[in-house]
């Protein structure tokens, strides 16, 4: 029934709302990931007169949030992408600083160790020098063991990480779906709103975007299914998934990310990205890894053109050299869930250093033989060979060796260079055994009448067994000499290579008839420095690469590969961090509480609630003065 006391009780009631709405609004203005909540007023419905509608009054229609759904989704995307280019560039930092050092560094490292050798050059018959040498070379070691230690702690560090994230994924599940469901429950029950639920429900998910991406679809109940990644459906309705760190199936001490059902598990770390969990497996699979492959093919490559030159020279004792380092083996793991026999063994090609490539790789067991592929990439890497130990297969400076007994799709990963520094040995500890002298001398035979030079001379072969034989070269004619020991006659190229037992000289100028140059065992050959000047220049020559990159460069490209990667995820983490800010402010704008609005509002409500009261009161007056009259 419409009339002045229904309806102002009706206007003292709504406004009573509006205030009590006002007063929840501001003591929540520093709560985080709060809503600010709006009263909705509606009229209520007339009642019909003889002489038109009357009106009954006012009624709170709804308590809703202001909040903005697409804001949201951008607010959250900015988020996951800050996270995910802030964890990089942060671990990445931590690789740039450990080999790009001035001082320590993976460059200055070397350098110190080549100038020892220089060292040994200038002075071959110090016994200091070459005591100096092996300390830089055990330093140099060290350093690289080093590196190695710290880049696996690092991974340590992030499996540790991956099962921290994992564990507060699927709690954040769990409390996600235990949410749906009360939001689902009162909505049934009062069709309204539950407005701080649904705020608790989206800083869950504000939460989660920040471990890794998110996205959200709305159910017809009000419940929100959550999907992480490329599409894993973590939340649905009421129920959620868990995801839990699990040992990697080639690596047992490493963490990969799966999704456990009732049933299986399921490995789904390449399918997730975003937030500090992409950043950390973006980071081990985009920095880590390729940095220890390098690292331990760098140190495969120093070790091999070190040993070669080495073995070129002769030391005090008069011996040939010896291997200066010895580097760890290339490394096989099985797939765990191969069902067969079968095993496969994989080495360095002895010699093959430039054909290493800073990768791991899968050979799998395919219906049609075996095949390689890249693990980064799943490229098929061409193979040469039959498998055997007489014949292995050959691919990019590795050889392997496959027994009978695998079933099909049993898999194996090899590592080439990830262990190479781990088993690092320095081989030599006498100083007497650097071999600075080169095994063979040149001269030219007193009574020579022409002008012709020759070479002091290099080895191509150390193992050659006729290397240090004696041999003279001698001119029947100005345009012709012969070998010793051979009747052939070789036509004179003034300045071209003449290779014999495994070593080569150049003569040149203008020899006479009779003339001879001779080859002699560098017996006693204590003050040549020849081979030590050879490996004081080691870094420069191009030896990784399939032969294209010196050691220098490829060290040069290494670190400033890793420092360019780091700038950029450095940078593009200063920039998504902007992003994130403004998709921030842009959601506060909307669903933040303004204290001066709701000031004005407190001032408003206020009159309006103690203007209905006035109308409450004189609605009592003139019931009384009713009763009054009635009573006389």
């Amino acid at each position: 029934m419409a009339d002045l006391l229904s309806t102002s009780v009706s206007g003292l009631m709504a406004f009573q709302r509006a205030l009590d709405t006002t007063s929840h609004n501001i003591t929540n203005a520093n709560t985080v990931g709060y809503s600010r909540q709006l009263t909705e007023f509606m009229t209520r419905n007339p009642q019909e007169a003889g002489n038109g509608w009357m009106g009954n009054g006012v009624d709170v229609s709804t308590i809703k949030r202001a909040y903005d759904d697409f804001l949201a989704s951008q607010s959250r995307s900015a988020s996951s992408s800050y996270n995910q280019f802030n964890t990089y560039a942060t671990q990445a930092s931590r690789v740039s600083n450990l080999l790009g050092n001035t001082s320590t560094g993976l460059t200055a490292s070397l350098q110190k160790f080549i100038n020892a050798f220089q060292a040994v050059a200038d002075t071959p018959t110090s016994t200091p020098a070459r005591q100096a040498l092996l300390s830089e070379a055990s330093t140099l070691m060290q350093r690289l063991e080093s590196y190695d230690e710290s880049l696996r702690s690092f991974d340590s560090q992030v499996n540790a990480q991956i099962s921290s994230e994992a564990d507060s994924i699927s709690s954040l599940a769990r409390s996600i779906a235990k949410l749906n469901q009360e939001i689902s429950g009162a909505y049934g029950r009062t069709g309204q709103p539950p407005n701080d639920l649904l705020d608790q429900r989206d800083r869950l998910i504000d939460e989660l975007a920040t471990h890794v991406s998110v996205n959200v679809v709305e159910q017809s109940d009000n419940s929100l299914n959550v999907f992480i990644g490329n599409g894993q459906p973590l939340v649905v309705g009421q129920t959620y998934g868990q995801v839990v760190a699990t040992a990697d199936p080639f690596d047992p001490t490493r963490n990969v990310l799966s999704f456990k059902t009732a049933s299986s598990t399921i490995d789904i770390t390449k399918s997730l990205n975003g937030g500090t969990l992409g950043g950390m497996l973006e980071f081990r699979s985009q920095m880590l890894d390729p940095a220890r492959n390098s690292l331990g093919r760098l140190a495969a490559g120093l070790a091999e053109v070190v040993n070669e030159q080495h073995a070129a020279g002769i030391d005090l004792n008069g011996q040939f050299g010896k291997d200066f380092f010895a580097t760890g083996p290339a490394r096989v793991l099985s797939h765990s869930a191969n069902g067969g026999t079968g095993s496969i063994t994989a080495e360095r090609i002895a010699g093959a250093a430039g054909d290493l490539a800073v990768s791991d790789y899968i050979m799998v067991n395919t219906s049609s033989g075996w095949s390689l592929r890249r693990a980064d990439t799943g490229a098929t890497v061409p193979m040469t060979g039959a498998g055997t130990a007489t014949d292995p297969f050959e691919a990019e400076g590795i050889s392997i060796v496959v027994s009978p007994g695998a079933n099909v799709g049993d898999r194996f990963m090899i590592k080439p260079t990830a262990e190479a520094v781990a088993g690092m040995q320095l081989l030599i500890s006498n100083p007497s055994e650097v071999a600075a002298a080169a095994p063979i001398r040149t001269g030219i035979r007193t009574g020579n009448t022409g002008t012709g030079t020759i070479s002091a001379g290099e080895v191509l072969t150390a193992g050659n067994g006729a290397l240090r034989s004696p041999v003279d070269i001698t001119f029947t004619s100005a345009t012709t000499y012969t070998i010793s020991g051979d009747p052939t006659v070789h036509i004179y190229a003034p300045g071209g290579n003449i290779d014999v037992n495994g070593w080569r000289v150049q003569i040149d100028g203008v020899p006479a008839a009779g003339d001879t140059f001779e080859i002699r065992d560098n017996v006693g050959g204590t003050g040549d420095n020849r081979n030590a000047l050879k490996l004081a220049s080691i870094l420069n020559e191009p030896v990784l690469n399939k032969g294209t990159a010196s050691l220098s460069a490829a060290v040069g490209e290494f670190v400033g590969d890793i420092g360019v990667k780091t700038n950029q995820a450095q940078v593009s983490s200063a920039a998504q961090k902007v992003v994130f800010d403004e998709s921030v402010d842009s959601l506060q704008s909307v669903s933040g509480v303004n204290l001066d609005e709701e000031a004005a509002n407190l001032v408003r409500y206020q009159q309006a609630y103690m203007a209905a009261a006035q109308m409450i009161k004189v609605a009592d007056t003139i019931f009384q003065s009713v009763l009054a009259a009635v009573s006389r």
